[in-house]
């Protein structure tokens, strides 16, 4: 009795610093799982550069966390940084716009749009001779989307700074799982109440489901590019390129995506073109850029790899991005692999018979 006693005591007081450090460590959560994926993703390449070393580990871990510094890291935190210059030019020259009685020139150029644009044209026309307090209205206006605009900069602001924050965070992490990583990982391994052809399992079903996520997500980038690239080049967009590289980049964020280079290019075919091409470029980029490629293309991608059924991989991508941002669409299938991976091992273990097949049951 004395000894059971004992043994509820010490997994009380385990769960209690279970609990406490979980609670310390979860402001650096996502930072450590990217840590934790980039390190498991180039394991093989840390192996090989410290046999070229000659076993000189720490500066293979500090190599490759250079590496990971320029290749991935500094593009980011370019990109965060330009947004926000970029969202701060858009908001003075909206107001510049409005200033030099913009809104009054707006029902003549919505008036080029084809089929509707005589409608439109129409009723705004309406509206502007309808009465007094047009001019109060557009002012109003114009405060309520500065205040709205300078909100969200100022968010911006504070979120680079939490972007970069994060990142350094993430490399720290990530030299010391290179250096001593290999070993807490067998450690943990070692611990897993299961059988050694189950953990195995496991593991696998964890690096393949990884390594079609990181494949897929790129593939959706690439893809994206190219297709963007394509309505560039062909509605006559300078730069078509490079915009279609950026686009590609871009398609990475968990917010905006490749919205913010095509909805600025489909604003400038609007402005410089015919009215039908900025058209055609909202049309593309809704339903082809990022309504089919991320909606259909990326599950098929990942779920090629992944051997996970493309229903539920589907859900877990957008319900991980909902519910954990960008990290959250590796978090989602890597979840729902072990998921089902538990459900096999279950089903071996404990279940005495197959499924039934009604089909076969009833003669059909």
């Amino acid at each position: 009795m004395q000894h059971q006693l004992f043994v509820l005591a010490f997994f009380i007081v385990l769960l209690v610093l279970f609990y406490q450090i979980a609670v310390i460590f979860a402001p650096f959560l996502v930072p450590v799982l990217w840590a934790v994926i980039i390190a498991r993703m180039s394991n093989s390449l840390y192996l090989k550069l410290v046999h070229l070393l000659k076993g000189r580990e720490t500066l293979a871990a500090a190599l490759l966390t250079f590496a990971t510094m320029f290749l991935v890291v500094f593009p980011i935190l370019s990109l965060t940084f330009l947004l926000v210059q970029e969202t701060t030019i858009a908001f003075r020259s909206v107001v510049e716009w409005v200033q030099a009685d913009g809104m009054k020139q707006l029902p003549e150029y919505l008036g080029k749009i084809p089929l509707a644009g005589r409608f439109i044209q129409e009723q705004l026309g309406t509206f502007v001779l309808a009465g007094s307090g047009y001019e109060g209205s557009i002012a109003e206006g114009t405060k309520t989307v500065g205040t709205f605009l300078l909100t969200h900069i100022s968010g911006l602001a504070r979120d680079a700074f939490s972007v970069t924050f994060d990142l350094s965070i993430m490399l720290f992490t990530l030299f010391f799982f290179y250096k001593g990583g290999r070993g807490l990982f067998w450690r943990l391994y070692h611990l897993l109440p299961l059988e050694e052809r189950h953990k195995q399992k496991v593991l696998d079903r964890l690096d393949s489901t990884m390594a079609a996520v990181v494949k897929g997500v790129l593939a959706t980038a690439l893809g994206q590019g190219i297709l963007a690239g394509g309505a560039y080049v062909v509605l006559g967009v300078p730069f078509a390129l490079v915009l279609a590289a950026i686009t590609a980049l871009l398609s990475l964020l968990p917010i905006g995506g490749t919205a913010l280079v095509w909805v600025p290019v489909a604003g400038y075919l609007f402005v410089s073109g015919p009215i039908w091409k900025g058209i055609a470029m909202v049309a593309w980029g809704v339903l082809v850029v990022a309504g089919l490629v991320d909606n259909v293309l990326k599950p098929l991608f990942i779920g090629h790899g992944t051997q996970l059924p493309t229903l539920f991989l589907f859900f877990s991508i957008l319900g991980g991005l909902a519910a954990y941002g960008f990290i959250g669409m590796f978090l989602g299938p890597i979840l729902l692999a072990i998921l089902l991976t538990a459900i096999h091992i279950y089903e071996e273990e404990y279940q005495t018979k197959g499924p039934v097949n009604p089909t076969k049951e009833t003669g059909t």
